[in-house]
């Protein structure tokens, strides 16, 4: 079957909900579409349908193929958020996939750098109009939490330096507004009056968007990963740093100087608090390291 046709009516108007009603991105509706049409050749070779699928079914798939366990867990989320929609629509009365347990995940905790070692990071740029571009970049990646494409997308509209905050449009196209510190303010404010208006040369007609590259365009992915990289190189630490890193340092910092798991939750954009609670295994394991460290029972080889 080719993979580019959805020819069943039920998961073409699925598709079509995934997209208009949850508001997901074209690159995950074309993840779950790709997993249903295998789901649906696998139940076709047993001579059924995708609507009439049992839990057997399921069960008898997901346990069959040999996937990592992201992937696995991927074709699962794709199942369950289609019988999910046929019970919800009155479509179906039973959904096959209720009564399965969710795929395990091998538990990763993110990079995180340390307080000492972001500031190594920002202070690398220089005070040229890239560098004071790259130092507000660095800062509010580091200072909002934002994903990489967050942060791309910034115009200059979307911050306010006398408020402190910047708007975002995140996953499935929902708007959030994150409050910036100091440092982030004060780094934009320069790269505003010293850096964007000499990028481009004079006479450029400039992009919308706040960051631009050094012709006066829009900051490409690949530009932003190539900042980061070079500056995590000049500062010695791990060349693997991302975007990523930095979102995840924000989040960390955040839960170890006492903010509320929840207003966490709501700057990084989570939909589910669960995406979110990753980061307390972080900060607990920065507590029982200060733990060992200062206390005097924790180290103690006499009972």
């Amino acid at each position: 079957m080719n993979p580019a046709q959805s020819p069943d009516p039920a998961l073409t108007a699925h598709l079509r909900a995934l997209r208009l009603e949850d508001g997901l991105s074209e690159r995950t509706v074309e993840s779950y579409r790709r997993d249903l049409l295998q789901f649906s050749d696998y139940l076709r070779e047993r001579g059924r349908i995708l609507p009439e699928a049992s839990t057997e079914d399921v069960r008898d798939y997901l346990a069959g193929g040999e996937w990592r366990p992201a992937t696995r867990a991927r074709k699962a989320a794709a199942i369950r958020s289609f019988f999910k929609r046929r019970v919800e629509k009155g479509l179906a009365e039973v959904d096959p996939t209720r009564a399965l347990p969710s795929p395990r995940l091998e538990s990763t905790l993110p990079r995180t750098l340390t307080v000492d070692e972001v500031g190594k990071l920002l202070s690398r740029p220089k005070a040229t109009p890239g560098g004071l571009r790259d130092r507000a970049l660095l800062e509010t990646l580091y200072g909002a939490g934002l994903r990489a494409s967050e942060a791309l997308a910034l115009r200059l509209q979307d911050v306010d330096l006398e408020v402190g905050f910047v708007r975002t449009i995140g996953k499935g196209d929902k708007e959030r507004i994150v409050p910036l510190g100091r440092m982030a303010v004060a780094a934009i404010r320069a790269y505003n009056e010293r850096g964007r208006p000499f990028l481009g040369g004079p006479g450029t007609l400039k992009s919308a968007e706040l960051f631009l590259n050094n012709r006066g365009r829009k900051l490409s992915r690949q530009g932003l990963h190539g900042i980061i990289k070079r500056y995590a190189r000049e500062a010695g630490l791990p060349d693997d740093i991302s975007a990523h890193t930095l979102r995840h340092s924000f989040a960390t910092h955040l839960l170890e100087g006492g903010a509320d798991l929840r207003a966490v939750q709501e700057m990084l954009g989570h939909a589910d608090l669960s995406t979110t609670q990753i980061y307390t295994h972080v900060t607990t394991a920065h507590l029982q390291r200060i733990y060992r460290e200062a206390h005097p029972r924790a180290h103690s080889e006499k009972p």
